[in-house]
């Protein structure tokens, strides 16, 4: 029974969607904040100050760098949500050491501090861009896939630690996401959009569609699992052309690291993939320890 949750980069956009989403539909004994911005922790308990429900917020200034502080703050924590990352494309190409630092470190971290006080299940947010990379983010992030997806070897047999990974693409909306960019192009009455490439496509999700997958995928998951929600794939001049049809668009060139298309499953890990309907499970490419676990 989920009593206490603990968000790793809940300050985010995920983050904030994903309190009031259980402020809604659970009756939890704590949600747990875990970001390293004063600031915006700040600004989160302005938020969610008049909320009847604000009471069982509990914030943890902190780095997922930083195993000691981690470990402290999942104590007596059911589930964890792993959304803390460096996530800029182009920051990622000029500043390739930190972003090892926070998204492949801060993943071992998370996972070393879950399998300490014996969480139940941890599900790490990843993205698109961690199939076949191409830019330096997506590496860490496929790293960091992998780290949650084969740390279910690394539990001991006492424990009952799941991890799996939730991966869908762009956030609508978010921060970083080319939707905000159109709109402040539109308020600054700028006369074009910037396209980086006229055949660019990229697949979308609202962040409550987003928050509610994750919160799914905690019922479904047995450890290992990559869960992937069916989202549709767009081309950014349709975009584009649906928030103001007349505006003329620039072509600027792709920028460093970007892909044409992306995609959320590889040709390499077809045959491991099922097809739920709705969304896809990508199973480990790991029997052995099942066949170990049922020995056991």
């Amino acid at each position: 029974k989920l009593k206490t949750i603990l968000i790793t980069g809940a300050t985010g956009s995920f983050g904030n969607v994903c309190i009031k989403y259980l402020f809604d539909k659970y009756n939890l004994k704590k949600i747990i904040i875990f970001s390293r911005d004063e600031l915006k922790q700040f600004e989160m308990m302005q938020k969610f100050s008049k909320h009847p429900k604000f009471k069982i917020l509990r914030f943890f200034l902190g780095d997922v760098r930083d195993l000691e502080r981690l470990t402290m703050a999942m104590h007596n924590v059911d589930h964890v949500i792993h959304a803390a990352a460096l996530k800029q494309v182009p920051a990622a190409e000029y500043n390739p050491i930190e972003f090892v630092k926070t998204n492949i470190n801060g993943a071992e971290n998370v996972v070393k501090a879950a399998i300490h006080n014996n969480v139940q299940k941890v599900i790490a947010l990843s993205t698109d861009k961690a199939v076949n990379p191409v830019n330096f983010y997506g590496a860490t992030k496929l790293a960091s896939d992998k780290i949650f997806v084969h740390s279910n070897n690394l539990v001991p047999k006492e424990n009952k630690t799941m991890f799996s990974v939730v991966r869908y693409g762009n956030v609508v909306g978010s921060r970083g996401s080319v939707l905000p960019v159109f709109r402040s192009q539109i308020n600054s009455k700028q006369n074009y959009f910037t396209i980086t490439d006229k055949r660019m496509t990229r697949f979308w999700i609202t962040l409550d569609q987003g928050v509610k997958f994750v919160m799914d995928s905690f019922k479904r998951m047995e450890g290992g699992e990559v869960f992937i929600p069916k989202c549709p794939s767009v081309k950014i001049t349709d975009l584009a052309k649906s928030l103001d049809e007349k505006r003329k668009l620039k072509i600027i060139g792709i920028r460093p690291g970007e892909k044409i298309h992306e995609l959320l499953i590889s040709k390499e890990t077809a045959a491991q993939t099922i097809d739920f309907g709705k969304f896809f499970v990508l199973l480990p490419n790991d029997t052995n320890r099942k066949l170990l676990k049922k020995k056991k």
